[in-house]
């Protein structure tokens, strides 16, 4: 469940980087890990400090991600007592899960190309014609190992009979899902990885006398997990909602308004509406935004007038403390004063 994935994100990016991760017995110390999760830990004790470098970064690249909305994804920080807002079928949870199995397989992919996992190295020569003016080489993003166990880390919690609403899991995952005697198939389904592989770019690095780049060798490397973030924050604004729907004998997810098109691959959904995140509401997960810092002169989601859904702002000033009246000194640093200088904030009411 979206809980469950959640919860796993803080205890690694808590734990896990206390942990030397060279012994089977390692994988008890985390409490988040389901039964197949720890089978794999076992199995793999080698990509764990990728999985929890991968759960730092999910936890502080969602942060960052939404900080200027009304939805900040304060509630990553609260694991393992989470609201409502990852905890049912809201875009929101949708978005953590993306990010977060997104986030190890990057880790992962990264990994291999660096030398740090004895089991993997760089990703093959790209199918690709190289140009006239450059040739394969170098060391590229090993995706292909990344998204092997990244997908099968991260799915594993969603594949657990005993975690989650059985729609829940369907939402999340590529493929129809088995529980019981019920199939519910999600036709046409976006699959948090499918980024990444549309996130590979071609880096190069030039090669001749005195720097003339006579000879470029170029390798796929995939982009900041910050860019891969807000791909996903697209597709989150554009998530389309989904209900079960009869077809027949079986029960599918398809679009919940009859007028909206077809679900595409490269849609995310979900199933429930989330609030507006003005006002706090237990009941769906929404802290509000009262006391949260705006921009008076900005007219997009950090702006006062919609991050304080048009209840007004208090405005304080603040005294900073900067570098000022930088030098440079002779040889070779930089000389600086500390300046002090007040500043206007503004905060919602």
């Amino acid at each position: 469940s979206p809980h469950n994935t959640t919860s796993l994100n803080r205890a690694l990016a808590e734990n896990g980087s206390r942990v030397a991760w060279d012994k089977s017995h390692h994988c008890r110390l985390l409490a988040g890990l389901v039964p197949d999760q720890v089978q794999m830990c076992r199995r793999n004790l080698e990509v764990m400090h990728s999985i929890v470098q991968a759960a730092s970064e999910t936890k502080s690249i969602c942060q960052k991600t939404f900080a200027g909305m009304r939805w900040n994804c304060s509630s990553i920080q609260r694991a393992p007592s989470f609201g409502p807002d990852l905890l049912k079928g809201t875009r929101e949870s949708a978005f953590v899960h993306a990010l977060s199995a997104a986030a190890i397989a990057h880790s992962i992919a990264q990994a291999c190309a660096s030398g740090s996992l004895p089991l993997c190295s760089c990703s093959s020569v790209p199918s690709e014609v190289p140009g006239l003016d450059f040739r394969w080489g170098g060391c590229g993003d090993n995706l292909h190992y990344g998204l092997q166990l990244g997908a099968a880390f991260a799915d594993s919690p969603l594949k657990s009979n005993k975690l989650g609403l059985q729609a829940l899991r369907a939402m999340f995952l590529l493929s129809s899902q088995r529980s019981g005697s019920q199939e519910l198939p999600l036709n046409s389904h976006f699959h948090p990885l499918q980024v990444l592989s549309e996130s590979l770019d071609t880096k190069c690095k030039c090669h001749g006398v005195s720097g003339s780049c006579s000879v470029k060798t170029c390798w796929k490397a995939l982009l900041s997990l910050g860019d891969i973030a807000s791909e996903l924050k697209s597709k989150y604004l554009a998530a389309l909602r989904v209900s079960h729907r009869l077809v027949g004998h079986r029960k599918q997810l398809k679009p919940a308004d009859v007028d909206i098109r077809v679900v595409r691959e490269t849609d995310l959904v979900y199933l429930i509406n989330s609030p507006d995140y003005c006002t706090p509401n237990v009941h769906m997960g929404s802290v509000g935004t009262q006391d949260r810092q705006c921009n008076r002169t900005s007219a997009g989601s950090d702006g006062c007038n919609l991050l304080c859904c048009g209840r007004g702002y208090n405005a304080y000033m603040e005294e900073v403390v900067e570098r000022c009246h930088c030098k440079y000194r002779w040889c070779c640093y930089v000389v600086c004063k500390r300046c002090r200088r007040l500043v206007e904030r503004y905060v919602c009411k």
